[in-house]
């Protein structure tokens, strides 16, 4: 089986989530596009790769403004065939939230927040759209001496609730509407949504007898975070240095005990013994020290909920081989899940930054969100199905060539000579030669592929 035909054996699914067979084949169609035009990815570009540049365009941009199909559909087919890669009582769930930048003033999503390439001495402000961003962890690690991959399941758009100006028309009463907006309209709000539909999901899939991490970063530490209730579910999040820790009162009268710590403090409390475990992370196995506290309490955060405190001893590291040594900054992780392996609890975190992969090859090398949609129901979903189709790309390789590198994929240059997994490049490389090879597939789809249109699609 080819890159290719794992593809759209994947894709060939979704023909439960469009309401027609030509819908369909547009939404695949698109999908493919997508991953090997070259330059920007606007719709027009996407058009024109796929050989239809003489036709009527207006229907490409109604699959997205017209046709009633749920983005969250398309990652139900991606869930279940992941699920597949996972082995192992506890299954990691990766959260994060992601800007994409944006400079058209009529989408009404658009809003302006930090940018984070801004030095952080001076914030700068940008335009631009929030998603909220769930990924399975598929742990390649425990069999193949290979990185995790976090694979897409959910790619929502979370914009926050704009403010309105003064002098308007009706201000106090849109004033009260936008505080109201603000408590449903914020990050963790929306994430607690997602999590209940996550939960289902993966239970459709056959993981019903499965623990769900959610993974997440200082964003996701919060009051809202840990008073979700959700079946077979817990958090594991990183927490400040600073926060106010307690344990179980003694006394009757009192629930919280007056002594308070924090997580800094029982970094340098030498009374608390270090403990050690082998983490695989930066190509191989390394040993990580970290201290551990069971039934902490968070008074102003988790309230009377149990938790279990991890700090993480600063790592050693060198830029370069010749260069000078150097030292992370410690860790601090909270999680609701009070008895479990350690090992497989810290894998899973470190494993996290994954998606931050996935947001580097989704921005510079897929460049989600660049298609020019001003519709309030385009917006969001045209980048969902870019994102699906990158989630298939994924499985596709782990089902066609496993998760090493192959003698199928193109020779790597000399700097890359190390590389053992292959990347969202080399994946859209080879599909890209695929297609181009494969006019039979190309008949089927309605396309006409050829290295000299997508050079001159890129040129237009």
């Amino acid at each position: 089986m080819t890159l290719l035909e794992a593809f759209i054996e994947i894709v060939s699914e979704w023909k439960d989530v469009f309401p027609q067979v030509r819908t369909t084949k547009r939404a695949i169609r698109q999908a493919l596009v997508s991953l090997i035009c070259l330059g920007r990815r606007t719709l027009t570009r996407i058009i024109w790769a796929s050989g239809n540049e003489t036709k009527s365009w207006s229907a490409e941009y109604f699959l997205h403004s017209r046709s009633s199909w749920s983005p969250d559909e398309l990652f139900t087919v991606i869930a279940n065939r992941a699920f597949n890669f996972c082995r192992g009582q506890l299954l990691g769930v990766v959260v994060d939230d992601t800007s994409i930048k944006k400079t058209g003033k009529k989408i009404k999503q658009a809003f302006l927040s930090r940018d984070p390439m801004s030095p952080p001495f001076h914030p700068n402000l940008r335009l631009g759209i929030r998603f909220l961003h769930f990924a399975i962890v598929v742990p390649l690690h425990r069999t193949l001496k290979v990185a995790a991959r976090t694979i897409p399941i959910r790619f929502e758009e979370v914009s926050a609730a704009k403010k309105p100006k003064k002098g308007t028309k009706e201000y106090k009463q849109k004033m009260k509407h936008y505080k109201e907006l603000k408590k449903t309209h914020n990050l963790p709000a929306r994430a607690l949504e997602a999590l209940s539909k996550i939960r289902e999901m993966l239970d459709l899939a056959g993981a019903v007898k499965k623990i769900v991490i959610i993974i997440g970063d200082g964003a996701f530490c919060n009051r809202r975070m840990f008073s979700f209730a959700v079946e077979r579910m817990h958090l594991l999040v990183r927490c400040r240095k600073d926060l106010n820790l307690c344990r179980r009162s003694n006394s009757p009268r009192r629930f919280y005990d007056e002594k308070i710590f924090t997580p800094l403090e029982v970094l340098k409390d030498e009374s608390i013994p270090w403990q050690q475990v082998r983490i695989f992370f930066g190509g191989k196995n390394r040993t990580v020290r970290f201290k551990e506290i069971t039934h902490v309490l968070w008074q102003t955060g988790a309230k009377r909920r149990f938790l279990r405190l991890f700090v993480l001893q600063s790592t050693k590291y060198r830029v370069r081989k010749t260069g000078k040594l150097e030292r992370r900054d410690p860790g601090f992780l909270l999680t609701t899940l009070l008895e479990g392996n350690t090992q497989n609890l810290l894998q899973l975190y470190f494993d996290r930054w994954q998606i931050e992969v996935n947001h580097r090859e989704l921005k510079d090398t897929l460049h989600v969100g660049q298609a020019q949609l001003h519709n309030p129901i385009s917006v969001p979903k045209q980048p969902a199905l870019v994102v699906a189709a990158y989630s298939a790309l994924l499985l596709a390789s782990l089902l066609a060539y496993g998760p090493q590198r192959t003698e199928a994929y193109e020779p790597l240059p000399r700097w890359r000579g190390n590389a053992k997994r292959p990347s969202c490049l080399d994946l859209v490389t080879l599909l890209r030669k695929q297609i181009v090879e494969n006019t039979i597939i190309q008949d089927e789809m309605g396309v006409h592929i050829t290295f000299p249109r997508l050079a001159s699609a890129a040129a237009a």
